[in-house]
């Protein structure tokens, strides 16, 4: 049978372990964590961008038309041009 001293170092050891394990795991979560923040804000704004482009592609698309203007509130706005317009795209 093992003496005392014996049983406390065991459980000493034990305990530490432990500690040491919960400890370690927290610092591996923090930076996992840490990167993936960082991984969607880089996508975020890798996204905006993409978004920024499309945007003004079409700005200029619209811009660059035949001066067919496609914004129905719009007190110029011609039905039969746009129609046109659409007719001269599909075909």
């Amino acid at each position: 049978m093992a003496s005392t001293a014996v049983n406390v170092v065991r459980y000493s050891a034990l305990l530490t372990g432990v500690f040491y394990g919960i400890v370690h795991r927290r610092t591996l979560q923090g930076q996992e964590n840490l990167k993936k923040e960082k991984h969607n804000e880089e996508r975020r704004h890798e996204l905006l961008k993409k978004a920024q482009q499309a945007w003004k592609d079409k700005q200029l698309a619209s811009k660059s038309d035949d001066g067919v203007i496609t914004n129905p509130e719009d007190p110029k706005f011609d039905l039969e041009k746009l129609i046109a317009k659409w007719e001269k795209e599909s075909a």
